[in-house]
């Protein structure tokens, strides 16, 4: 196959509409809106590489101009596509990029006028790149392998400026002369098909990431389910020692058949999924909590000390007995009974903690409820 610049255009508008295709219907099973940029990105590749074949026919203005101007939209598309996949922020001055493209048109068809337009473009290009480079946390293979790629795509694009402003280079886009733009070419074949196999191995990582979380999240309230504590929990008892024990919180609410019977299970739902925010919002930062099921939550804490317990365990028993008393009225006030374990070793099992957890619950139950009772050992 001879590498001429209509065999390496028509190569990269199959590659461009297959990774377009492909990512559009991930985005149908996936829902990630930086899929539907991403593919865009790649159609738009699809249209600027065969505008760019109509050069030989000698429509320029279409053939370079307006090519070239959607290949900076295509990374454009790509620097939203990653930004909306990051959470990341961009500032309305990247549109200043438009202004910059549309000034070209204000220059003389002069012989310098391809040199020009190279220089801009590759500028232009190669900062879109990196800063979408930037923007990759680097969190699983797939965001590095596509951060690498972005961030030499970008370089490349950076270096190709210097031949343009070297006294003698040959440069001609009309006619694709020039090694430089035989090289952007080739270029450009392998970066549609990297940046593309990188970009669905982001989203197949992100799709595993889901899926895991939610196979270890209990449905309603968000909190980890008792496979995920079963996971987590070794990493937490591994750091238990005199110096920093840990502790175990076994919640149960009480009364909360009556609240389920008189104001239905909508109602009870509620006052889980409040306990499960006011878990979030007042635990440390390292602490675990799950649930169990039912009305059972429970909660690990790393270097606890029994004075920490208690307060932990007050301020939850008076901030979800207000709000429960504000949203349900019942004959007996729902309320959280607390059963606490110590350790300053690494326990045996997390079963074994559960049930000494539970002996510790039962008697704070049998005491009255509303109340705590700690066992140490």
């Amino acid at each position: 196959m001879v590498l001429d610049a209509p065999t390496m255009l028509t190569l990269t508008i199959a590659l461009a509409a297959a990774a377009a295709g492909y990512l559009a219907i991930e985005w149908r099973s996936v829902r990630e809106a930086a899929l539907l940029y991403w593919s865009a990105g790649f159609a738009l590749i699809c249209v600027g590489s065969t505008l760019a074949l109509l050069r030989s026919q000698g429509l320029l203005l279409v053939g370079i101009w307006f090519a070239n101007g959607l290949l900076i939209l295509v990374h454009g598309l790509f620097l939203i596509g990653v930004a909306r996949f990051t959470g990341g922020r961009l500032s309305l001055g990247w549109w200043a990029i438009a202004a910059v493209w549309l000034g070209l048109l204000l220059l003389p068809n002069e012989p310098w006028w391809s040199k020009v337009m190279l220089v801009v473009q590759s500028f232009l290009i190669g900062v879109l790149a990196i800063r979408a480079s930037l923007l990759l946390r680097r969190r699983n293979a797939g965001e590095r392998q596509l951060r690498m790629v972005l961030l030499a795509h970008g370089l490349f694009y950076l270096a190709k400026m210097i031949p343009p402003l070297t006294p003698g280079a040959l440069i001609d886009l009309a006619v694709y002369r020039g090694v430089i733009i035989q090289i952007s070419l080739v270029e450009g074949v392998m970066a549609v098909m990297l940046i593309a196999l990188s970009m669905t191995g982001t989203v197949r990582y992100r799709r595993e990431q889901r899926i895991e979380r939610l196979a270890g999240s209990d449905p309603l309230t968000g909190l980890h389910n008792r496979r995920a504590l079963e996971t987590e929990a070794p990493r937490l008892f591994g750091q238990a020692s005199r110096e920093r024990p840990g502790a175990l919180l076994l919640i149960d609410l009480d009364n909360f058949k009556q609240a389920n019977d008189l104001h239905g299970h909508a109602a009870g739902d509620g006052l889980l999924i409040a306990l499960s925010d006011l878990l979030r919002t007042t635990l440390p930062r390292q602490a675990l909590a799950a649930r169990l099921g039912g009305d059972e939550f429970v909660v690990l804490l790393g270097e606890a000390a029994d004075t920490d317990v208690v307060r932990l365990a007050d301020t939850l028993r008076l901030r979800f007995n207000q709000l429960a008393a504000q949203r349900l009225r019942t004959p007996e006030p729902v309320t959280l009974s607390i059963g606490a374990v110590l350790f300053d070793q690494p326990p045996k099992s997390l079963a074994a903690l559960l049930e000494r957890g539970d002996g510790a619950l039962y008697e704070a139950k049998r005491g009255g409820r509303d109340g705590l009772r700690i066992s140490v050992g």
